[in-house]
C-alpha cells in the first residue's frame, strides 16, 4: 500500500494508517453522537418556553418521546464507536505483535535490549490509548465550535463568553503539555532503569545470596528507586496541580455561564429556558477541552511509547520472507572479518579469514579474551557489528532466511539456556518433536540412559528436571539440541567446559560422527584432548589469527615457537605492524 506525507515516514505510522476506515466510521458515529448532544438543550427550551406556557400534556409527551428516541440513537452511536475501537485494537495487536516480537528479539541480539524490554508494554499503551476514552476526546473536540455557534444563535454575549472560557482552557492544556512532558519522560525512564536493575539481580539470586551481596545491592537499588520516586512524585504533583486548576476553571465557568444567562433574562434578552439550556450547552462545548487537560498525561505516555516503537521497528526492519535457498552443504568462509562492539575502541576480531569444507572439524584455540566466542557468534550470524564477508555455501550469511536456515545449523554457546518445556521439546528446538531424531541426538550426546531414569523420561518438564541436572548434564542437553536433525554447520563454544571424562568421550564421539556424515564442525575449546579430532587448527591471540592450517602443521609450528633458542640473538627492532598469520599445512 502506498502512503504519502506523514504516514509514509515509518512502518508503524503506515500500519495505523491502514486502520483509517475504522477511524472514519468512528468519526461518523462521533458526529451522530455529538449532534444529538443538542437534544437536551432543545428539550429544555421546549419544556420551559412551550410546554410550561401552553400547559399541554400532549406536547410534553411528544417532545419527551422524540427526545428519548434521540437519546437511544446517541447511546447506540457511542456504544458502536466504542465496540469498533475495541475490535480495531485487537486487530492492531494481531498485526503488530509478531512484528514487535521479532524486532525485540533482534534488538536483544544487537545488544540494544533496553528499548526491547518495553516493546510490548509500549504496544499495549498505544493500543489502549487508541481504544480508550482518550481518543474520543480528539473525535469530540471538533464539535466544540458547533456548540459555540448555537450559543451565538441564542445570544452573542453567551457565544463570546464561551470563547473566552475555551481560550483559558486551551492555554491551560498548552501549559500542561509544556510543563509535564519532560518530567513524565524522566519518570518513565527512571522506572525502566529500576525495573531492569531489579530483574538483573533477581536472575542472579543464588550468587547474591550465597556471597552476602544483598545488602550492598539493596542500597544501590534503593538509590535508584528513590530517584524514580522523586521524579514520579514531581510529575504527578505537577499533573495534579494542573488538574486542580482545570477543575477550578470548570466550576467557575459553570457558575459564570449561569450568571451571564440570568443577566440576559433580567435584561429581557433571553428566556428562562434559554438560560438553563445555554448553561448546559456551554458545559458541553468546553467538555472536550477539559477532557484534553485530564487525558494529556496518557496522551504523552502513548506518544512516547509510539516513538519508542517507531524507533525499534525502524532499527530492525522486517526481513524479506521471500528469501529461499537450497539446504546448505556447510561450506563456511570468512574473508577479512572485523567484529566490533559498542563502547569499545578496538575491534574484537581483526581481519579474520578462514575456510572450512564440509566433512571437516576446525578447532579454535586461544587464551581467554582472544575473541573465540565472538568468532562463534560471527559464524552463526548473530554478532551485530561485523564488516567483511561471512559466506555459507558462497552466499552471505545474512542473505539466508533464518527460519529456513535454522534447522540446518547447530549452536552450543558457553552459557547454556534451557527453556520452559519438556526435555524432548528442548532437544527438538520447540518444533514438532520427532522421536527418532530426539533419541538419536540424545544418544550422540550420551544422554539417553540418564533421561530414561527420570519418571517421565523425555516428557519430563525442564522446570522439574532443571534442578536435578548438573552443569555437565545441562551442557549435554544443549549439545543434543545443537546436533538435533544432523545440521550441516555446527558451532560448539567450549562444549566440554563442564563435562567429565565420560561426557567428553561422548562429545568426541559425536564430533567424529558428524564429520563422518559430511558436516562442518567448529569446536572452540581450551582442552588439548579436542585437538585429536581436528582436521585444521585456528589459533587466535588478541583478536588476530596467530596461525592456521592443518592440525599437524600448526602443532609443529607451535612447538617450534615454544622451543627455546640455542643462543640468544641480538634483539631486533620491533616491527611497526604485526606480521600476517602463517598459513600452515
Amino acid at each position: 500500500m502506498a502512503v504519502t506525507g506523514f504516514f509514509a515516514r515509518s512502518e508503524l505510522a503506515a500500519t495505523l494508517y491502514a486502520f483509517r476506515r475504522e477511524f472514519l466510521i468512528v468519526g461518523i458515529f462521533s458526529m451522530v453522537a455529538n449532534v444529538l448532544m443538542l437534544a437536551p438543550t432543545l428539550y429544555m427550551l421546549q419544556i420551559y418556553d412551550r410546554v410550561l406556557v401552553s400547559r399541554s400534556e400532549l406536547t410534553l409527551l411528544v417532545v419527551s418521546l422524540i427526545t428519548l428516541f434521540f437519546f437511544a440513537v446517541m447511546a447506540f452511536a457511542e456504544w458502536s464507536r466504542s465496540r469498533l475501537l475495541v475490535r480495531a485494537g485487537v486487530r492492531l495487536d494481531a498485526v503488530l505483535s509478531t512484528r514487535v516480537f521479532n524486532a525485540s528479539f533482534e534488538a536483544n541480539l544487537s545488544q540494544s535490549g533496553a528499548p526491547a524490554q518495553r516493546a510490548f508494554n509500549d504496544l499495549t499503551e498505544v493500543r489502549q490509548f487508541l481504544t480508550g476514552n482518550g481518543i474520543f476526546t480528539f473525535f469530540d473536540a471538533p464539535w466544540a465550535p458547533i456548540y459555540i455557534g448555537v450559543l451565538f444563535f441564542l445570544h452573542p454575549f453567551l457565544g463570546w463568553t464561551s470563547i473566552g472560557f475555551a481560550l483559558v482552557q486551551a492555554a491551560l492544556a498548552w501549559f500542561g503539555h509544556r510543563r509535564t512532558i519532560v518530567p513524565s519522560e524522566q519518570a518513565s525512564k527512571a522506572a525502566l532503569d529500576v525495573n531492569l536493575y531489579l530483574q538483573g539481580k533477581l536472575r542472579n539470586a543464588e550468587v547474591v545470596e550465597s556471597m552476602g551481596m544483598l545488602s550492598g545491592l539493596r542500597e544501590r537499588w534503593a538509590g535508584r528507586h528513590a530517584e524514580y520516586m522523586e521524579r514520579q512524585g514531581a510529575a504527578q504533583g505537577l499533573t495534579h496541580r494542573i488538574g486542580a486548576i482545570s477543575k477550578w476553571v470548570r466550576y467557575c465557568q459553570q457558575s459564570l455561564a449561569l450568571a451571564a444567562g440570568a443577566l440576559l433574562v433580567i435584561e429581557g434578552e433571553l428566556t428562562a429556558g434559554g438560560m438553563i439550556a445555554a448553561n448546559v450547552l456551554m458545559s458541553r462545548a468546553l467538555a472536550p477541552i477539559d477532557q484534553m487537560v485530564n487525558t494529556w498525561r496518557s496522551f504523552i505516555s502513548a506518544r512516547t511509547a509510539f516513538l519508542r516503537l517507531e524507533t525499534l521497528l525502524q532499527a530492525h526492519p522486517e526481513r524479506d520472507p521471500a528469501l529461499s535457498r537450497v539446504p546448505p552443504s556447510g561450506e563456511m568462509e570468512l574473508r577479512d572479518v572485523v567484529a566490533s562492539a559498542p563502547g569499545r575502541a578496538e575491534p574484537i576480531l581483526h581481519g579474520v579469514s578462514l575456510h572450512a569444507r564440509p566433512g571437516s572439524v576446525t578447532v579454535v584455540l586461544g587464551p581467554s579474551g582472544s575473541g573465540k566466542s565472538t568468532l562463534a557468534r560471527v559464524l552463526m550470524g548473530i554478532w551485530p557489528d561485523v564488516s567483511g564477508e561471512v559466506l555459507l555455501d558462497g552466499h552471505p550469511l545474512d542473505g539466508w532466511s533464518r527460519a529456513e536456515l535454522g534447522p540446518h545449523v547447530g549452536y552450543l554457546p558457553q552459557d547454556i539456556e534451557l527453556f520452559d518445556g519438556t526435555i524432548a521439546e528442548n532437544i527438538a528446538r520447540f518444533a514438532e518433536v520427532e522421536s527418532d531424531k530426539v533419541i538419536a541426538a540424545a544418544r550422540s550426546a550420551g544422554l539417553h540412559d540418564m533421561i530414561l531414569r527420570f519418571p517421565k523420561g523425555y516428557d519430563t518438564p525442564m522446570g522439574e528436571a532443571g534442578s536435578l541436572l548438573s552443569g555437565g548434564q545441562r551442557q549435554r542437553v544443549g549439545l543434543a539440541r545443537a546436533i538435533y536433525g544432523d545440521p550441516a554447520l555446527i558451532v560448539l563454544d567450549e562444549p566440554n567446559a563442564n563435562l567429565d571424562d565420560v561426557g567428553e568421550a561422548a562429545l568426541m564421539r559425536a564430533v567424529r560422527e558428524l564429520r563422518d556424515k559430511g558436516r562442518t564442525v567448529f569446536l572452540i575449546t581450551h582442552r588439548p584432548g579436542a585437538i585429536a579430532v581436528a582436521d585444521q587448527l585456528l589459533v587466535l591471540r588478541d583478536g588476530r589469527v596467530l596461525c592456521q592450517g592443518s592440525r599437524d602443521a600448526v602443532l609443529t609450528w607451535l612447538q617450534a615457537q615454544a622451543r627455546p633458542p640455542a643462543a640468544a640473538p641480538a634483539p631486533a627492532p620491533a616491527p611497526s605492524a604485526a606480521p600476517p598469520a602463517p598459513a600452515l599445512g
